[in-house]
């Protein structure tokens, strides 16, 4: 077999049984590529989690089917013990076609326990190597080498000196790249061996994306200290008062050929900050340059045109991980704020190199969706996928840790982009702020009432039809959540409506000493984006403004001087678009927003579709049967034509990718 998908697929033969029952231990049916592939053989998957959600979606879409006599491929998914289906509801097991996968069926040579830390994505080049190298029954640590070296491209014996070191770390980090606790415990054992490493602080720069790139930073003047020594003799290097905060070698090199290919990109990227230097005149005509400040303007236009450079090349492919598209995202929201921090110096050729990106990026991403969005929804919490991932995500941490007390900001409307001018003004205000920065997907169509009620419910729209309208029950969804996971009324707390003016109010709620769980909604970026009349660059522009009051700046340090952990995200983002006029629809619309309508029936929705050629039907995924989408063209409105607005409900990167940031203080 080519790939470990081909063992579990060939079991999925459609019209051989209407209901089959799967026992998964490892989530196997949840990989984005197994989901792909049972949706193309014509299966609907439901995941045995609730028992109350299940039975509503499984009597409501299929029950009623069966009881017309109309077949359907319908697979039921029991995260179990082993092969154990004992835990379904009688009438299944009495019904279902019963199956079940194991990771240690497909890997039977290789360490369970180390085999089942590894994220899914991961398994294609495990099995590959399995197929390629044949090992024999190999026991932990000899699995988790075999993991280090053909998964992640790590072998400990082959680094021997700082470069080598500093090669994998940041082919690591760069790729953000998720490797389990006990691979990077065996790595650091297996370091720790030869006594090269005793100065470096190991535990931190292999595990802690921001650690490492803090310490990259700290140690980056250093560097252009020691390169300016070199290149005029009269200049003497050291002696200055760098005032390290990360432990570990002072001296990094920077200019070894295996370092130096990451560099442009670190800068260019925003990963790495370029400095002020006193020999900046001498040093920017080096390859060094990318990283130090000279005049701002011809800063920022060189690195507009690198990251043009880079995105040109890295739009994912249909086939692509959604971690790719993470990635994509982050690069493009950098690529909009230097962009419209130098609108009026940008020469017209690299003005048609964004559009035609942007084109490219909007074809791409909507192409990527229509194959693979389905997937998402049912994919594991850890790490968080998608909004209605995160309570689960964050009652795994209160699972881990009973003392611990978390917080969820949701900033109603701020897209990728705005994050990072909010993170900026942060920044500036507290530098002891430090952002663990990752992405969610929003849910289709982007609308706070699906999309923000989808985060605090901690399930799909479908599950709350009889508001999907509104977001009133949303404080009720985000109570249930947590009573459901063992939490008293007086432990959990919500709010909304902040932003600006007193906390005083919240901050006497929060006073409360039995209160360990917060869900708060900050809607001003909203307010701001539905009075928008400038584009994204005014959006910008006031997000900014707003940014800097010490509003937000207050309620941070309120959650974190109260012990809370704080994450901060977003239900969806916002785009600029121009109107290709208005469906006259009449009533039979149930929303009728700027980039999205919703019908009621798909006869209704074909109709409006007929005068509007270009705009996209959406499939209700994970949405009530009667929620029927009619997706605005790409960068289009259905507003007056050639009116401007901003405004959200499609399916941009803009829109659906939005920041998840774990904000806390820099530990002295």
């Amino acid at each position: 077999m080519s790939s470990w998908r081909d063992q579990i697929l060939t079991e999925f033969t459609p019209k051989v049984a209407r209901l089959t029952l799967v026992a998964d231990p490892d989530g196997l049916l949840l990989e984005e590529g197994i989901l792909e592939g049972i949706h193309e053989r014509g299966f609907e998957l439901i995941p045995f989690d609730d028992p109350i959600s299940f039975r509503y979606a499984y009597e409501s879409k299929f029950r009623s089917r069966w009881d017309r006599g109309e077949h359907t491929d319908l697979v039921v998914v029991l995260r179990s013990q082993a092969s154990d289906l004992s835990g379904l509801p009688y009438d299944l097991l009495q019904a279902g076609r019963k199956l079940s996968f194991s990771l240690g069926d497909i890997f039977p040579n290789l360490s369970y326990s180390v085999v089942t830390a590894l994220d899914r994505g991961d398994l294609d080049a495990l099995y590959e190597a399995q197929r390629r190298y044949a090992p024999g029954q190999l026991g932990d640590n000899a699995t988790k080498e075999f993991v280090l070296r053909h998964v992640f491209e790590i072998a400990p014996e082959l680094i021997k000196q700082p470069s080598d070191l500093l090669r994998v770390l940041l082919r690591r980090h760069y790729r953000s790249q998720r490797i389990p606790t006990m691979l990077d415990e065996r790595f650091i054992q297996l370091l720790r061996q030869s006594n090269i490493f005793d100065d470096w602080p190991l535990e931190t720069l292999i595990s802690d994306r921001e650690s490492f790139f803090a310490f990259l930073q700290e140690r980056w003047m250093i560097f252009l200290d020691r390169e300016a020594a070199k290149g005029e003799p009269g200049v003497r290097e050291g002696g200055k008062p760098y005032g390290l905060t990360i432990e570990g070698p002072v001296d990094l090199p920077f200019d070894h050929h295996d370092i130096r290919v990451y560099i442009d990109n670190l800068f260019v990227e925003g990963l790495l900050h370029s400095v002020s230097h006193d020999h900046a005149n001498t040093l920017s005509k080096t390859w060094v340059g990318i990283g130090v400040r000279t005049a701002p303007i011809e800063d920022r236009s060189r690195r507009l045109g690198k990251l043009i450079d880079s995105l040109e090349i890295f739009i994912p492919a249909d086939d692509a991980k959604h971690t790719d598209w993470f990635r994509f995202a982050r690069g493009w929201a950098e690529l909009i704020l230097l962009a419209i921090d130098q609108a009026e110096a940008i020469p017209e050729q690299t003005g048609e190199r964004i559009k035609s990106l942007q084109a490219q990026m909007d074809a791409g991403f909507a192409a990527w969706l229509f194959k693979r969005y389905a997937g998402l929804v049912n994919l594991p919490p850890v790490p968080p996928v998608m909004l209605h991932h995160l309570p689960r995500f964050l009652a795994r941490q209160m699972g881990e840790d009973r003392d611990a007390k978390i917080a969820l900001i949701v900033v109603d409307g701020l897209a990728m982009d705005q994050w990072l001018v909010v993170r900026s003004a942060l920044a500036l205000r507290q530098p002891g702020f430090r952002f663990r920065e990752q992405a969610v997907f929003a849910w289709i169509p982007s609308l706070t009432s699906v999309s923000r009620q989808a985060t605090f419910a901690g399930k799909a729209p479908i599950f709350f039809p009889n508001s999907i309208q509104t977001t009133d029950k949303e404080p009720a969804l985000w109570a249930q959540f947590w009573a459901d996971q063992g939490f008293t009324p007086n432990e959990v707390i919500y709010a909304k409506g902040l932003g600006d003016g007193t906390l005083e109010i919240f901050s006497e709620a929060l006073s409360h000493p039995k209160v360990r769980v917060a869900g708060l909604v900050v809607d001003k970026v909203d307010k701001i984006m539905h009075g928008m009349e400038l584009g994204t660059a005014g959006m910008q522009n006031q997000v900014r403004q707003w940014a800097q009051q010490p509003y937000l700046n207050t309620l941070l340090d309120l959650l974190l001087d109260r012990g809370f952990r704080v994450y901060l995200t977003s239900d969806h983002g916002n785009i600029e678009a121009a109107g290709c006029g208005r469906p006259a629809e009449g009533a039979v619309a149930d929303l009728r927003g700027e980039r999205v309508r919703v019908y009621p029936d798909a006869a209704l929705r074909g109709k409006v579709k007929e005068r509007f050629p270009a705009a996209m039907e959406w499939d209700p995924v994970g949405l009530p049967e009667d929620y029927l989408a009619l997706l605005a063209p790409a960068r289009q409105a259905f507003v007056q034509e050639k009116q401007h607005t901003v405004s959200h409900g499609g399916i941009s990167v803009e829109e659906l990718i939005v920041p998840l940031v774990q904000i806390e203080r820099r530990r002295e």
